[in-house]
Formats: C-alpha cells, sequence, structure tokens
C-alpha cells in the first residue's frame, strides 16, 4: 500500500519545506479534524477548485457521502473519472476552443490531456487502481432543482412534517419553520423577516399548525390554509385585524401564480427534497450529490440553499452523536450567503450548523475567492483553514484579520509568519491552519482523480446522467402512487356502473337504482357530498369495504412491541372476487374519519352489490380473508445486523440502516486508532527521549576526548621541544605524562565508542517501535462499504391470535355523473 492510504486520513498533497521545494511527505489530515469545520481562501486559479475536489475525492474513498452546493457548476467534475485513462474518455469533455487554440483536432487535444493526467497522477503516486477505487466507493449524482437537465429535486412538492426529534425541540422547529418559510416566499421576492414580516408570520403560523398535528402539507395546502387560515388569532390580535382576508388572497393569489407559471413547471418535478436520499444511494453506497444551481436565479438560488440548510439542520438533530465525521456538507462560494452585516434568510441555518453540527459528525467545509464580505465572527466554528494566493493586499489583511479574531479563544497565530507565507503562495499552494495541529504547514495539493473540465453547461450534464436510473420511490410516494392508481381505476368503475343506469331524458328527473339490501351482519355509512350536483348531475353511491383491525407486533430479539389500529379500505366489485383486500388501502386515520351518518342523500342511484351478499357466510369469509391477508402482508420489516446486535428502527430506509452500521464500525476504527496512537506515543516519546540522552551522552564523551586530545598533543609537544633544547630531567618527565595523557586519550576513544554503540541501539529501538506501530496500525481493520456489510431483513407479522377484525362496514361513496356519462367525486374519499 502506498504511504499516503491510512486509515481516517484524507491525503490532499505534500508538504512544501523552508526552501520551497517539495517534500517526499505526504500530507495526511485526519478526517475527524473537520467534525470541528474548515473554510478554503483562494482567488481564481489558486487551485482551489482542485483542493475542494481532492478532498471530497478522499471522502468518497473513505466511505463518507458528502452533499456539494455548486452554484457556478465547477463541481460536476466530480463525475469525470475515468478509471482507465483513455483518450477516447475524454475526447468528449475536451474543451474545443482550447484545442483550436493549440492548433490541435479534439482527437489529438483528448489524447494529450489523457497523457498529461496519466503522468500526473504518477507524480504523486496514484494509479489507474486509484481512480477505479473511487468510482467504486460513491455514486456522484447531479441534481438540478427547478430543471430536468439533471436528476429534478423540488422543494416545492410538499412540506412534510419534521421527525419527532425536531418537533419536540422548541428551538429546532422555530429554525425548520423559519427556513422553510424564507425558501417558499423567497420565491416571490418577499423578505422573510420573522418579527416584521406579516407574510412571514402567517405561513410560519400555517407551517407551525399542522406540523404540531404530525400534518405534512403541500403548496396548495399552503394556499388554502393562506386563504383559511386554521385560527383566529395572531398574537393577541384577531386574524382579521392582522392580516385582512382581502390581503391574504393577493399573498395567495402571487403564491398560485408562481404554480401555475410555466416557468416553474420544473420546480414541481422530481424528487423531493430528502437529505437521506442526497447523502446514500438505495444500495446504501455513499453518494456525492453535487447541487447543480447555476442555471438559477440569485433569489432561487437563495431560497433552494435556505430549504436546503433548515434539512439539513432538521437531518443533523435526527442523528445519534458520534465523534467521528458521518458526512460533509461543501459550499463552493459562500459569498452573499453569510455576509458580516446584512441577515440573508440562509445565514441563520448556516451559522447554527456551524455551532451545532459537530456534536453529530457533520462537517461543513465553505469556499469563497471573495474573503472582504465574510462573517468571520461566525466562522470562528470552523477549526480548519485552507489559504490560498489571495488577489489584493487588502484580501489578505481581511483574511487575517478574520483568522486572528476565529483564534482568539485559544490556538496558536503568530501573523507576521503568515503573512510572510501567503504573501510567497503559488498556485496550488495552500497554507493548512488547524486548531488540532501544534503550527500551520505549507503544501502543494495532490493531482485529483478527476478531470476537471471547469463548469459543466446544461448539455453536458444531461449527457451525464442521460442513462442513469432514478431512484425506486420512497414508502410514501409509492403509497402516493397507489392511491393514483386506485383512484383511477375507482373513476373507471363509476363510469361503468353509470353507464348501467337507465338513460334520462333531458328534462326529466334522473331514474333512480333501488338501494341494495346490506345483510344484518354489517352496517352501513354513507359519505357526505363536498360539491353539490350540478345541472344535469345526478348522485351515484358506489360500495366499499372497510373495517377496524386490531394489530400486536412483537420481536423480544429486536424489542419491538406494539400495538397498532389500521383501517382498510377497498372497493366491492361486482364479479368474482368481490373482495380483495390486497388493493385495499391500509392506513392508521379512520378513512371516513367517523363522518357521514345511516341516512343516503334522496333520489340517488347505487351501483350493484355482488350476488351472494345475502348470506352471511359470504361476510364472514371476507373478515377472514381480511385476516389472512394483514397476518400474511401487513409485516413490519426491520434490518438487521447480527454482527453488531443492531436492528433498525421502524420507518428507516435499508440505505440509512447500513450507514448508520457502518458508521458504529468506523467510530470503533476510530477510537482503536486512537488508542493505538495514545499507546505507542508515550513508547515512542520515551525512545525518542533515550535518543536524546544517548546523544547527549556522545556528545559529553566526544567533547571530553577533544579536550584530552589537545592535551595529549600539547604535552608530546613539550617534551619533544625539551628533547631538542637538552632538558633531559624536564623530557623524561613528560614524556612520563604524554603517555598517561595517551592513555586517557585512548579510554576516552572507548567511551565515545561505546557511546556511539549506545547511540545507535537506541535508535535502533526508535525505528523498530515506529515499526511496530506502523503495523498495528496498518493491521486495523478496514470499514467495508455500507453495501457490502451483512444486513438482513427481519419480517414481524402480526400474531395471529392477537389480531381482531371489527364487524364490516359498507361505505358508500358519492359520485357525480352528468348526462353524458362523465363522472367526478363527490368525496373527498374515492
Amino acid at each position: 500500500a502506498q504511504e499516503y492510504e491510512q486509515l481516517g486520513a484524507f491525503y490532499l498533497g505534500r508538504e512544501v519545506d523552508a526552501s520551497g521545494e517539495l517534500s517526499p511527505t505526504p500530507l495526511l489530515y485526519d478526517a475527524k479534524d473537520l467534525t470541528t469545520h474548515g473554510v478554503i481562501v483562494g482567488m481564481t486559479g489558486s487551485g482551489k477548485t482542485g483542493l475542494a475536489v481532492g478532498l471530497l475525492e478522499e471522502a468518497a474513498i473513505d466511505g463518507i457521502p458528502a452533499i456539494i452546493i455548486d452554484p457556478k457548476g465547477d463541481m460536476g467534475n466530480l463525475a469525470l473519472s475515468f478509471p482507465k485513462l483513455r483518450p477516447e474518455d475524454f475526447e468528449p469533455w475536451i474543451d474545443p476552443g482550447e484545442a483550436l487554440r493549440k492548433g490541435r483536432t479534439g482527437a489529438e487535444h483528448a489524447a494529450k490531456t489523457a497523457a498529461l493526467w496519466r503522468k500526473g497522477l504518477g507524480e504523486w503516486g496514484q494509479g489507474q487502481d486509484r481512480i477505479a477505487r473511487y468510482k467504486k466507493s460513491c455514486q456522484v449524482r447531479l441534481w438540478t432543482p427547478g430543471s430536468t437537465a439533471g436528476h429534478p429535486l423540488t422543494v416545492l412538492r410538499s412540506f412534510d412534517a419534521p421527525p419527532p426529534a425536531v418537533l419536540t425541540d422548541a428551538e429546532s422547529l422555530a429554525d425548520r419553520i423559519q427556513a422553510t418559510t424564507a425558501g417558499l416566499l423567497g420565491l416571490i421576492g418577499i423578505d422573510a423577516d420573522p418579527v416584521q414580516s406579516r407574510e412571514t408570520i402567517l405561513v410560519a403560523n400555517i407551517l407551525q399548525h399542522a406540523w404540531a398535528a404530525g400534518q405534512s402539507l403541500t403548496v396548495a395546502d399552503v394556499i388554502l390554509a393562506i386563504q383559511r387560515p386554521p385560527f383566529e388569532r395572531l398574537g393577541v390580535l384577531a386574524l382579521e385585524s392582522f392580516y385582512p382576508a382581502k390581503e391574504r388572497m393577493g399573498l395567495a393569489l402571487r403564491l398560485n401564480g408562481l404554480l401555475a407559471s410555466p416557468a416553474f413547471a420544473a420546480w414541481m418535478e422530481g424528487e423531493p427534497l430528502d437529505v437521506e436520499r442526497l447523502l446514500y444511494a438505495p444500495d446504501g453506497r455513499p453518494r456525492l450529490s453535487v447541487l447543480c444551481l447555476s442555471h438559477l436565479s440569485d433569489e432561487e438560488r437563495m431560497s433552494f440553499v435556505t430549504v436546503l440548510l433548515g434539512e439539513m439542520l432538521s437531518w443533523v438533530r435526527s442523528q445519534p452523536g458520534t465523534s467521528s465525521l458521518r458526512a460533509l456538507l461543501y459550499m463552493d462560494e459562500i459569498f452573499g450567503y453569510f455576509p458580516p452585516t446584512a441577515n440573508p434568510p440562509s445565514k441563520r441555518p448556516m451559522l447554527t450548523l456551524l455551532k451545532q453540527a459537530r456534536a453529530f459528525g457533520l462537517g461543513v467545509l465553505l469556499s469563497t475567492q471573495n474573503p472582504v464580505d465574510l462573517d468571520y465572527k461566525g466562522l470562528s466554528n470552523c477549526g480548519t483553514w485552507f489559504l490560498g494566493r489571495l488577489q489584493t493586499e487588502r484580501d489578505k489583511m481581511r483574511v487575517l484579520d478574520g483568522l486572528e479574531g476565529a483564534l482568539s479563544g485559544g490556538g496558536h497565530f503568530d501573523r507576521s509568519a503568515l503573512e510572510r507565507t501567503l504573501s510567497g503562495l503559488g498556485k496550488r499552494r495552500f497554507l493548512l491552519h488547524n486548531v488540532h495541529d501544534s503550527a500551520p504547514t505549507l503544501f502543494q495539493t495532490r493531482w485529483v482523480l478527476n478531470y476537471l473540465r471547469g463548469p459543466l453547461t446544461r448539455v453536458e450534464i444531461e449527457r451525464l446522467t442521460a442513462g442513469e436510473k432514478a431512484d425506486p420511490p420512497t414508502p410514501k410516494a409509492a403509497a402516493a402512487q397507489g392511491r393514483v392508481r386506485r383512484e383511477a381505476a375507482a373513476e373507471a368503475r363509476v363510469a361503468e356502473a353509470a353507464a348501467a343506469l337507465s338513460p334520462a331524458a333531458p328534462t326529466a328527473a334522473p331514474s333512480a337504482m333501488p338501494r341494495p339490501v346490506v345483510h344484518e351482519c354489517a352496517s352501513e355509512r354513507f359519505l357526505p357530498l363536498v360539491d353539490e350536483p350540478g345541472a344535469g348531475e345526478r348522485v351515484l353511491y358506489r360500495p366499499s369495504l372497510a373495517a377496524e383491525v386490531k394489530l400486536h407486533y412483537a420481536n423480544r430479539s429486536a424489542g419491538y412491541d406494539e400495538w397498532r389500529t389500521l383501517f382498510a379500505l377497498t372497493p366491492i366489485e361486482k364479479q368474482e372476487p368481490a373482495v380483495t383486500w390486497a388493493e385495499g388501502e391500509f392506513t392508521d386515520k379512520a378513512p371516513f374519519a367517523r363522518r357521514g351518518g345511516r341516512t343516503p342523500r334522496k333520489g340517488a342511484s347505487y351501483a350493484e352489490l355482488p350476488a351472494g351478499t345475502s348470506r352471511k357466510t359470504t361476510w364472514s369469509g371476507w373478515q377472514r380473508d381480511l385476516k389472512q391477508h394483514v397476518y400474511r402482508d401487513l409485516a413490519v420489516v426491520l434490518y438487521r445486523s447480527r454482527e453488531h446486535r443492531l436492528y433498525s428502527e421502524e420507518g428507516e430506509s435499508e440505505a440509512a440502516f447500513r450507514a448508520r452500521v457502518r458508521q458504529v464500525e468506523v467510530e470503533e476504527r476510530d477510537l482503536l486508532i486512537e488508542k493505538l496512537k495514545a499507546k505507542y506515543a508515550k513508547k515512542l516519546t520515551a525512545a525518542r527521549e533515550r535518543v536524546r540522552k544517548a546523544e547527549e551522552r556522545l556528545g559529553v564523551q566526544e567533547e571530553q576526548l577533544e579536550e584530552q586530545s589537545r592535551g595529549s598533543w600539547l604535552r608530546i609537544g613539550g617534551s619533544l621541544l625539551d628533547a631538542l633544547i637538552g632538558r633531559r630531567s624536564l623530557t623524561t618527565s613528560r614524556a612520563s605524562t604524554a603517555a598517561r595523557s595517551r592513555a586517557r586519550v585512548a579510554r576516552e576513544k572507548q567511551d565515545v565508542a561505546r557511546a556511539e554503540r549506545e547511540l545507535e541501539q537506541k535508535r535502533r529501538e526508535l525505528e523498530e517501535l515506529s515499526r511496530e506501530a506502523d503495523q498495528a496500525l496498518a493491521e486495523v481493520p478496514t470499514v467495508p462499504s455500507p453495501a457490502d456489510l451483512d444486513i438482513e431483513e427481519l419480517a414481524i407479522h402480526p400474531r395471529k391470535t392477537d389480531i381482531d377484525v371489527s364487524t364490516l362496514t359498507v361505505v358508500w361513496i358519492p359520485w357525480l355523473v352528468a348526462e353524458d356519462g362523465t363522472t367526478r367525486p363527490a368525496s373527498d374519499l374515492r
């Protein structure tokens, strides 16, 4: 394995030494450090996009998903990964203008580009296998809210009630309501001031009223509620005094005009905004979800980003706490969304994320080329700063002022040294200031795995996403599709029943089919009409069968024990099988909500009941079929990890559960790495101290040897001088002293040799301990991708003996039939 392939570490480049030369030491950034968030600052051309792409590539390889807000269009390059590095892979994406300027054909320029990428990757120790690993580790998906160029994404289709964790937290709920309200009203140009804007206060109260009851809303619901709010007072004022009906109608018309406008039709298409599905593919693989916003107006971008940040807050608060990095939120240009004095709707949820998300493992990474207009006080929540080349001296001073203020509460800051370093930065060179490190690090970014094509056009986004399949519908969406199918089938059945009615003369009253007789073992209910018949229309009742079912689900190992009451409703057909519960609808609320009564509309007609309804056995058979159906087909499906003894929550998707299990493994891995590092840190510190002391002892011995050697040579010289001038007595004495001195020198040499051997031994021990530590870290098991986890389904069926089916009820549902045979529902239940 390459030196940079370490668990939980991002390979961002190589360090730059004091002389400005690249060192062989890779810059490995601890993924956990991003839980304290980060900022990238650099002018156009500084390599800011390359740094961000490289960091996101590392996150994907490490199994960490990311939501990427892309106002400019550059981050779609994350989808341009070509493991084989063939020229034909690059050719569709090269810039024809650049090829022309260099005097090349498209094929020649593609070949040059492929060769450049192969060479660049090789120089940074990366090969085709790493591109393949990246491509396998994640799914890159390009989303285009308000457009069908990529995967469409809508924030207008529905405003779902937040999860219980948000509903029970007043501050969280207020943040979610404010973000949703600001996002909606921002699309029609209304500044969503939470205190002074009547529109904001009204819509916020409508959302709060519905969500407190667990009710999700559509935009149409909001428009209707604006006209007829579900409350009579706002604050201490009567609603009509605070916001008269005539003026509310103006707001409703503006929102309705938004929905009716062809320009906004694309906003109603695509998947509803769901953070979980943005982070994880259906198979559990982490996603790099690029939210392409370059095609939107400034108001639309602000609206979308505000709603997204509100959804992110709700998602974050529904997660368990962790100290490991769970996911990333990256914004490619923060300018305009987080200013120092202005208060756009995006600022509050962004600031809340910076303050709170770290406890739940969400890292926020912000990027900008405009360092002047930023709220540096808010950015003091960021622990990592990547500082690149800046355009003006003013920009540099503003960044240093901001960084100094951000670190005022702690952290090392040497302004003069940072200023000198920033002044000399070149392209792709960044100064990394990390509060978790003892000193800043200068480094150069590595060659990225993806081809940096530049901003993608609409046509290119279409080409990239053309062959990709849409995600399977969520359970809620699938249920809605089922309702649409049932309603279409109901209309067809009513049309058939209407055709069977005897025709009526235009001036005569319609003939009435007699009311069928229902067996005494069943009850009847007639739903009220919500719309009166028009000219030439008559009422036709069509039968459905309803029942209340009480169920008991229990599984001791999963810790699941719940009683549930469901209401079943299915049409009664004339042909056999007359009742098919599998085609019915099962809800936790009575489908007719206790409405209606025992008396039908006078003069109404009725569709026929099937033969056999006069026999009690028919009704008891339908009851028995219902019991069998709920036991067989209405199981609660959970997911289980035997290895970790974990079970999913009810309603938790398989992808979300896989991500949660993987997060447990990541936390276990990070904890093991921390323990190993702590264990060997003490040993390595002690070993380095032994080396230092051995070096000191060697130094002392070498000084003593040098001193003895100088003295010995002086004595020898004196002895020779005495011999030359004839002082024999002195010569003999000095010769004896010199001999003793040479003996001492010999002993000092032996001491130096022993000190050298000791130092060499201590150094070998340090090297062996370092290798042992590296080997221990290398043996930490890698965390599998979510898709590779061993997850199994656990179907919990209701206990047969506890299934209780109430008396069956025939629910007569009214329809209106025109003279030409066309039908329309006269009830809100079909």
